[in-house]
């Protein structure tokens, strides 16, 4: 079906420079609290790191809130995006998960430091605010989907892995030295049943 000349099954252009505007907007935040921590973010800052103006920001995200809430879970399924692709490799290799997460965990303390450290930051801040919260969650009741997949119906299974992961990431970020996989193994290992 066709509208005005183009295809309903097709966002306009419109609809495409708002989409792009959107993740630009949320990009930026997430470099403002990259560099600066969450105090750096204002719609201000988050303007001028994504080089529009600031009443874009308020266009697309109706408060501050809404912009931090939109940029933890984008950090969120990045996360359960690079779970499925691991899960998908190893589901059934216990070690090659093991040795694949560890990868993953050391990327994101040594490659990625900062924007782990951003999305850690935004993860924390939903215990002060509320409005967060639900988006802080997704990780923890998709991660928890994943070990409910391998069959168990352990509920120590179920929330380990994601509070283990957790864990290993926050210490890894204070860390005088980000660790490198081998130091995430021996953790990781006892998170999956031995075969």
């Amino acid at each position: 079906m066709t509208h005005g000349g183009k295809s309903a099954e097709h966002p306009d252009g419109r609809r495409a420079k708002g989409e792009r505007r959107r993740r630009e907007i949320i990009d930026a935040t997430l470099r403002v609290i990259e560099r600066d921590g969450i105090a750096g973010v204002s719609h201000r800052n988050i303007a001028r790191e994504a080089g529009v103006p600031p009443a874009s920001v308020v266009y697309y995200f109706e408060s501050i809130d809404g912009v931090l809430i939109a940029a933890l879970l984008e950090s969120c399924e990045t996360m359960i995006a690079e779970l499925r692709e691991l899960t998908g490799r190893v589901l059934d290799d216990p070690q090659g998960w093991v040795n694949a997460t560890a990868e993953m965990l050391s990327r994101m303390v040594r490659e990625q430091r900062g924007r782990t450290l951003a999305e850690y930051e935004l993860y924390l801040l939903a215990a002060r605010r509320p409005a967060l919260r639900p988006a802080a969650r997704r990780w923890i009741e998709v991660a928890a989907g994943y070990v409910h997949d391998t069959g168990t119906s352990d509920t120590g299974a179920v929330s380990a892995l994601p509070a283990a992961i957790d864990g290993l990431l926050m210490q890894a970020l204070i860390a005088e030295e980000p660790p490198g996989p081998e130091a995430f193994r021996p953790a990781l290992a006892h998170l999956v049943p031995e075969s």
